[in-house]
């Protein structure tokens, strides 16, 4: 059993790809009012929203606890809708040495696909896989569109 992980889920969204991904990128501060069971805020620590190398902050629930995560943003690629966000500080740290989130939307006529990639090296072999963050991710991408679909 390997340190390094890799897990990847893809959810089909009916909502906007092009709104979701701008979510993510310019508001992710909104999730709150579109997630509010799952997270509680997202606050701008360092720099502006939607730019490499801002850091945010995330508080949220997670597997019934209250958690934190502080990210960086490492990368922005507006063409292809995608975002990379390294944790730099917080709970996801306490069990992994380095935890990576990719945020990626596909778009292909009416089908949106919004794939979530974590990229984590555990701190030793008896730290389970984060298969509850990813669904915990799944839970917050069905919310957004729900009140998408809503509005």
């Amino acid at each position: 059993m390997g340190l390094l992980g890799k897990l990847t889920a893809q959810v089909e969204i009916k909502s906007d790809g092009d709104l979701f991904h701008q979510v993510f990128r310019h508001t992710p501060h909104h999730i709150s009012g579109m997630s509010p069971d799952l997270v509680h805020g997202c606050g701008l620590h360092e720099g502006d929203w939607g730019t490499v190398g801002s850091i945010i902050c995330w508080s949220y629930t997670d597997d019934g606890k209250q958690k934190i995560a502080k990210e960086i943003v490492e990368a922005i690629d507006e063409e292809n809708k995608s975002i990379i966000l390294k944790v730099i500080e917080g709970d996801l740290l306490e069990h992994y040495k380095s935890f990576v989130i990719r945020i990626h939307v596909d778009t292909k006529g009416e089908i949106n696909l919004v794939t979530w990639v974590l990229e984590y090296e555990k701190l030793h072999e008896d730290i389970e896989d984060p298969i509850v963050f990813i669904a915990y991710l799944i839970k917050v991408t069905k919310n957004i569109e729900t009140h998408h679909l809503k509005t």
